[in-house]
């Protein structure tokens, strides 16, 4: 149980104040083999969620889009196609160790021209009102101490008409897949982590921090209660993943 100054970080009760530290330690971590764990856990099918949430975003050519919590770049180079060279894309993440190894991966694939990197914090973010066509969160809402400041903050930035993007872990849809699904969190993605990233408890955190986020039906309220118009989620991979879309007007 939480309080006003109580939250979680994955199972356990830690005060407010200290989850954006634990939360870093853990993106520390693991930031060096974060590519490799994604394609380890999702046999690669995080490629195709992602491209999904990008095609769900409607950015178009000369759009400026924040990929917030955008770790190290996948949601970035997908929209840096989109928005062209009249567009602009932001690489945001609280993170400095993620934000690095992102901005070191995207330069030397050559992308400089159309893309800007920031450090900050999606509860209270340094932008002007109305300046973002799209804002993604992919993989990144569950580990925000405050949901409900962050989305406040997402769509003051949004121009209107933009649009809210949130990629996440979600809840299954069918018992037999959360069965299994449990299965695999707890019992076999912990030990990939051991093995392959050198770090067990980081890859503990992260099954605990997914069982713990909201469902979808909920954060569908929460985006509802924050000002977002239009809201509407679709389940991929039996609700093993969610994308939740917001507009603002």
């Amino acid at each position: 149980m939480t309080t006003e100054n109580t939250t979680h970080f994955g199972f356990k009760t830690v005060d407010a104040k200290e989850k954006v530290k634990l939360v870093r330690g853990v993106f520390d971590s693991v930031a060096g083999q974060y590519d490799i764990m994604n394609d380890l856990m999702s046999m690669g099918i995080h490629r195709i969620w992602k491209r999904v949430a990008v095609q769900l975003s409607n950015v178009r050519a000369g759009d400026k889009v924040l990929d917030l919590a955008g770790g190290t770049g996948d949601l970035t180079m997908l929209f840096e196609k989109r928005v062209g060279d009249k567009g602009e894309v932001v690489l945001a993440d609280i993170n400095s160790e993620m934000l690095r190894t992102g901005r070191d991966r995207l330069i030397d694939k050559g992308l400089v021209g159309n893309i800007r990197y920031a450090q900050v914090n999606a509860e209270c973010l340094p932008f002007e009102s109305n300046t973002f066509d799209c804002v993604c969160i992919a993989f990144g809402l569950r580990n925000v101490t405050d949901k409900d400041a962050a989305l406040r903050s997402i769509l003051r930035v949004l121009k209107p008409g933009g649009r809210l993007i949130v990629l996440e872990f979600s809840h299954p849809t069918d018992p037999v897949t959360e069965k299994v699904y449990d299965f695999y969190s707890f019992n076999l993605l912990p030990k990939i982590g051991a093995i392959v990233a050198k770090d067990e408890d980081s890859y503990r955190y992260l099954a605990e921090s997914i069982r713990m986020h909201p469902k979808q039906d909920e954060l569908k309220g929460m985006m509802e209660n924050a000002g977002f118009d239009r809201c509407e989620y679709f389940n991929m991979t039996q609700g093993i993943v969610a994308v939740h879309r917001g507009y603002k007007f």
